[in-house]
């Protein structure tokens, strides 16, 4: 055996030494709305490679924790339907059950830096904002009340007010451009975007399932 394999874990030198780091598991794992600190006195004292082997129950709950929590940020930074008003507000609602609301709302911001982001989350009823130098606030109010008081801090914006545009707008916009039906590919559709997307409120009631060149009726699902 090579001098250099002994001197790392099994496990790595296997080739089955996969999951997360140490340190991401500990500065990540407590996102997770099931999180018990005991579980980081685990993570903490076991050895790295044994963390990282699918084929430990322990790294299997883990990894599937740590999974969730991407998925759960991934999905909100893809599915939340969000408006912008004539002040640069932009806000929209979110169903967040980790705490995850942070990376959200700095996937919004990098895009819209000269905005104020305001989400509302349905599972702890608190918006949450990021300014536009990225400092991150959360309240108690309810969305409308929170993009109301910052809109009044903020004066009119021309930029933004030459872009509004209803929901109902944007959503025929960006319904023609997918009801190609020369190019339907319902099992692509079904991959992109998972029955359990339709749960979060950015797609609730808002698009079907499928696009099909038999099923075109867009205002039931903008109401």
């Amino acid at each position: 055996m090579n001098k250099n394999n002994k001197r790392k874990e099994p496990l790595e030198v296997i080739g089955r030494a996969k999951g997360y780091s140490r340190e991401e598991l500990i500065k990540n794992l407590p996102r997770h709305e099931n999180f018990m600190p005991r579980l980081l006195i685990q993570v903490k004292k076991l050895p790295e490679a044994l963390l990282r082997n699918s084929g430990s129950p322990l790294a299997k709950k883990i990894i599937r924790m740590m999974r969730e929590i991407s998925m759960e940020a991934y999905r909100a930074k893809q599915f939340t339907r969000s408006e912008i008003n004539d002040r640069g507000v932009l806000f929209g609602i979110v169903l967040l059950k980790h705490d995850v609301i942070d990376h959200v709302l700095i996937y919004f911001h990098e895009r819209w830096p000269q905005c104020i982001v305001c989400l509302y989350n349905e599972h702890t009823q608190k918006t949450s904002i990021i300014t536009e130098r990225g400092k991150i606030q959360e309240f108690k109010n309810p969305l409308n009340i929170v993009v109301e008081k910052m809109s009044k801090e903020r004066p009119i914006m021309p930029y933004f007010k030459d872009i509004q545009f209803s929901g109902e707008e944007i959503f025929e916009t960006l319904y023609k451009s997918q009801n190609i039906v020369q190019r339907e590919n319902p099992r692509y559709f079904k991959s992109m975007i998972p029955d359990r997307c339709y749960k979060l409120p950015g797609m609730r009631n808002g698009v079907e399932k499928r696009y099909t060149s038999q099923n075109k009726k867009i205002d039931e699902y903008l109401k």
